[in-house]
């Protein structure tokens, strides 16, 4: 167990690694206009290179590349240019975090409670009313372009149900959609995968052999089929918390919520690029670390899970 935790950490720590490359190499061939502030119009070419030079934008790739990994080692994101000029990043990002973990950890409760229990009932009622209802419920969601009903909700449920069409702070009642909003798409996820893995289960032999002998179907359920179906289940968890915690891009826009992810698409429009590419840095340090954890937690739970070409690696 301790030398696959340990493989996989290294394996990404290299992911993170090439990400982090990708990410400074992409920043590269933005727009320069994004690492000067509103008065870049009026500065003449002389000026605006001995900025550019004065923050080692002038520098070779490979200085520029070493300053980068030592200033990131630090957590040091730099200081916002069109956002918020010459505030940290680090300052910036921090006030924003609270919205997207209270919204994040929010709607994944909600997916895991909704969803599992939702892919337990289908299971149990295989080819019957409900599993048909939930099916429908799946198909539609991942059907349907993520925006359109996003809307639907902000559009018609605003009205039917009397709620605030925007964020407030000051009302917690206007958290509800944008939870709801965040949450269909994970509650599709969880019911359709545990649907499937308990399904795969009932079809076992020692399922059989169980029933067989006598043995209720209630016992079956809940001693054998739902303990065995939850393990596949357990490596999502992790990378699902993380990444909503990080905030959904859209929802957080579409409902002017002041989180991560409202911040990220805000500094692209603002052309800021070192805020920018500080977001999009966290974001893919999340997604890796959420997948590490996942396949940790998973190896923890299967003692078959093995890491290497042998054994029926993973």
């Amino acid at each position: 167990m301790i030398k696959y935790a340990l493989k996989r950490s290294f394996q990404s720590l290299g992911t993170l690694f090439i990400v982090v490359t990708v990410v400074f190499l992409l920043m590269r061939l933005m727009p320069e206009e994004g690492y000067f502030g509103s008065g870049f119009e009026k500065l003449d070419e002389v000026q605006k290179e001995a900025i550019l030079k004065n923050m080692g934008l002038r520098d070779p790739l490979v200085i520029q590349l070493k300053n980068f990994y030592i200033r990131l080692v630090q957590f040091d994101f730099g200081t916002s240019t069109t956002y918020r000029p010459n505030v940290s990043v680090n300052e910036i990002i921090k006030d924003k975090i609270p919205y997207s973990l209270w919204l994040g950890l929010s709607s994944v409760f909600i997916s895991m409670i909704v969803g599992i229990a939702s892919g337990i009932t289908m299971a149990r009622n295989k080819n019957g009313f409900l599993d048909k209802l939930g099916t429908l419920y799946i198909v539609i969601i991942n059907a349907v372009p993520a925006a359109v009903y996003y809307l639907f909700l902000q559009l018609y449920l605003t009205k039917f149900l009397n709620l605030p069409i925007l964020f407030d702070v000051d009302r917690p009642i206007s958290w509800i959609l944008p939870i709801i909003s965040m949450s269909l798409g994970s509650i599709a996820a969880y019911a359709m995968w545990m649907r499937r893995y308990m399904v795969d289960e009932l079809n076992k032999d020692y399922i059989k052999l169980a029933r067989a002998k006598g043995m209720k179907s209630k016992s079956i359920m809940t001693s054998h089929v739902m303990r065995n179906a939850l393990v596949p289940m357990v490596q999502y968890f992790p990378a699902s918390i993380l990444m909503a915690i990080g905030g959904s891009l859209y929802i957080e826009s579409l409902y002017s919520i002041p989180g991560m992810g409202g911040l990220l698409v805000d500094s692209i429009q603002r052309q800021d690029n070192a805020l920018v590419q500080a977001l999009v840095l966290i974001f893919s340090a999340i997604s890796i670390f959420g997948l590490l954890m996942g396949d940790i937690l998973m190896a923890m739970v299967d003692p078959r899970i093995k890491f290497g070409n042998s054994g029926g690696g993973r």
